[in-house]
């Protein structure tokens, strides 16, 4: 998703906002950055926000970020209310999973560039009640998003069409172009090739964090670099019919 030059109560920002240059609200806050590469990232009220220069930046204009929790009022409440008892702090309340549904399919995936364009590649970890599959592929010369889209791709490719999959990846434009209907002004035809792959099939895309500790979406961020690094591709099945580590770790 695309970047907007904003305001937040006389601060200026960066914001995002979908491909028609509208505040991309997600339960009615908006994802700003005060700095784009200080990995920092805040949510802001959608009507706090307002847009001052509306020419579209791309996505890599700030890099990937991890959220700054700002306790709210009523949690401030709660933890004076409980001083002095031995109760905890609640956990999050949905953890991205490791292990798929019965009959069903998990796969995380992701894509990295070193540069944008520049030398890309994808991993994706796929994850089956009988094995688990780890792609580490070179694309060539490629932008972040190709990247994001085929590692998307190739986790599909994995599992056979009768299966249900989710897909969990960090990339919002992935899930936009390809679930949500968002229009495709670059990348038409890997666009409607994944459009296509999901007719008829039980196929979910989930947003994920980046580089917020997620166990197999780290995986997959380390596939991806490791295919830069490397200009070459890797596929690792390992069976998870017997307690063995995986053959794939490491």
């Amino acid at each position: 998703m695309p970047w907007v030059r904003a305001k937040v109560r006389g601060t200026n920002v960066y914001a995002r906002v979908d491909e028609g240059g509208r505040l991309a609200a997600d339960g009615g806050r908006v994802e700003i950055r005060y700095q784009p590469r200080d990995g920092r990232l805040y949510r802001a009220v959608a009507s706090n926000v307002s847009i001052v220069d509306a020419t579209l930046l791309p996505e890599d204009t700030c890099t990937p970020a991890e959220e700054v929790k700002r306790d709210a009022p009523k949690a401030k409440a709660a933890a004076r209310g409980t001083r002095g008892s031995t109760a905890t702090a609640a956990a999050p309340s949905s953890t991205p999973p490791t292990e798929p549904a019965p009959n069903a399919a998990l796969a995380y995936s992701d894509g990295a560039c070193s540069g944008n364009p520049g030398p890309a590649g994808l991993g994706v970890v796929v994850v089956t009640e009988g094995e688990r599959i780890e792609l580490s592929e070179y694309l060539g010369q490629a932008t972040n998003n190709v990247a994001e889209l085929t590692a998307v791709l190739r986790a599909i490719e994995a599992i056979a069409p009768t299966t249900p999959l989710v897909v969990y990846t960090d990339s919002r434009y992935a899930i936009g172009v390809i679930q949500q209907g968002w229009k495709a002004k670059a990348n038409t035809e890997l666009v409607a090739e994944l459009r296509q792959r999901i007719v008829g099939r039980k196929v979910e895309l989930r947003y994920v964090p980046g580089h917020a500790g997620v166990e197999l979406n780290e995986r997959a961020d380390v596939l991806a670099r490791q295919a830069i690094t490397r200009r070459a591709s890797d596929r690792r099945v390992a069976s998870r019919a017997k307690a063995a580590p995986s053959a794939s770790e490491g």
